[in-house]
């Protein structure tokens, strides 16, 4: 695998002069670091345990959304986050199965970013 820096810039955009060190943990670290490290764990497989985790624990907002996302420019296919979501139901809740199809269906409906 070849390695891919990824560059963050959202805990800085949002929580910089608020939270300055979280938003460096966030970026350089989570983000600079660990999901840098996609020479290891590819982004693809780095994106579906992110998805996964977060269902699993009911995160159900825009974090997720934004990982649904990034899985989605990270190489998932619509019917892979079809079989995820549908496995993940039945041992993280039913109920979570449908929020987070809701939030999948709008992603795979948004037409695919250019470029990428």
């Amino acid at each position: 695998m070849k390695k891919v820096k990824v560059v963050q810039t959202a805990g800085r955009d949002n929580l910089g002069s608020f939270a300055p060190d979280f938003a460096r943990y966030n970026d350089d670290i989570l983000f600079g670091e660990v999901w840098s490290a996609n020479d290891k764990l590819s982004l693809r497989d780095r994106s579906m345990i992110t998805v996964a985790a977060l269902m699993g624990m009911g995160v159900i907002d825009s974090s997720l959304k934004y990982h649904i996302q990034n899985a989605k420019k990270n190489g998932v296919t619509k019917e892979e986050m079809v079989q995820i979501i549908t496995q993940l139901a039945f041992y993280t809740g039913w109920p979570k199965g449908w929020a987070v199809f809701n939030m999948a269906k709008e992603v795979y409906a948004e037409p695919a970013a250019k470029g990428k």
